[in-house]
């Protein structure tokens, strides 16, 4: 098993004829991906890597009936009407990868998704694999690295940054383990997934044995999964990295970091994260390379 996505997902790229979301198309059928079309308003007719292009996701469905995931690739300014699009049109699986969205668009294409029953990961994710079943985006990168770093396995990995996915996934590789599947939700204030929703999907998940989590300074994410687990809503073990612990040293209105970045007081800081997270039982490492010794012993 897996969460989110497997062997029967099939690919809607919205935004397929722009530079990253053609190379998305591209990486994703290389491993392997179902990659059925993409939408681009305006450029219906054409084909980018094997994939009929349509001019919008209600056009798509009707000639691809069989998609049931969305990855988005647009500008900023049309990633809230694109997710919407999908989710209006019973697309259940929605990865946003657009990043610098207004906080009000991510607002209401949130409340939207959430309204409909509609999955939304991200936005400024880095998207999400399943090994040797499916991937979103272009997590893990080219072939030759997507088979050194992601092998199947039994740890589950969430990871706020995206470019610490992709490392997170090669310590737990470098510890003798494999991924279940692993999932970047994006470092912005609001998101459409969060530690704690995806963890409910890992407690049920019977390939998953334990959870690895990369959080970061800001917001209050981390202090959810705490809570979660001292109401035993997550049983498995976790294991986790918060970082930015540099930022407590650092004078206060300082602007650094993700969206999500914001420390009111003592509310968002790393070393108030991981107080919270080991008093609940979960283990927190101080250096991110010890995440998959750390995660083989809890489960073994």
């Amino acid at each position: 098993m897996s969460i989110l996505i497997d062997e029967n997902t099939r690919v809607l790229v919205q935004g397929i004829t722009g530079k990253e979301g053609s190379r998305a198309a591209k990486l994703m059928k290389e491993s392997g991906t179902k990659v059925v079309c993409g939408v681009t308003p305006g450029k219906g007719g054409q084909e980018v890597e094997g994939c009929p292009v349509y001019n919008s996701v209600a056009e798509a469905l009707k000639k691809h009936p069989e998609v049931n995931a969305s990855i988005v690739y647009v500008p900023p300014f049309a990633a809230k009407d694109a997710v919407i699009e999908s989710v209006k049109n019973g697309i259940k699986l929605v990865n946003c990868i657009t990043e610098n969205i207004p906080v009000r668009d991510t607002a209401e294409m949130v409340a939207y998704a959430r309204k409909h029953n509609s999955r939304l990961v991200g936005p400024s994710s880095i998207g999400i694999i399943s090994p040797g079943k499916s991937r979103l985006g272009v997590i893990g990168g080219e072939i030759s690295m997507l088979k050194e770093i992601y092998k199947p396995g039994e740890i589950g990995i969430i990871s706020k940054s995206g470019g610490m996915t992709n490392e997170t996934a090669w310590v737990i590789r470098q510890s003798g383990l494999g991924q279940s599947t692993v999932v970047g939700i994006g470092g912005d204030v609001i998101i459409g997934s969060s530690f704690t929703d995806l963890l409910e999907l890992f407690e049920r998940d019977e390939q998953t044995k334990g959870v690895v989590i990369f959080g970061e300074l800001g917001g209050t994410y981390e202090e959810q999964v705490a809570e979660m687990i001292r109401k035993k809503k997550f049983t498995k073990p976790l294991a986790a990295f918060i970082a930015g612990k540099f930022a407590e040293k650092m004078e206060s209105g300082k602007s650094f970091g993700h969206a999500g970045a914001i420390i009111e007081g003592s509310k968002g800081l790393p070393s108030e994260k991981a107080k919270e997270l080991k008093s609940s039982g979960a283990i927190v490492v101080d250096n991110h390379h010890e995440l998959g010794d750390a995660i083989k012993n809890a489960i073994r």
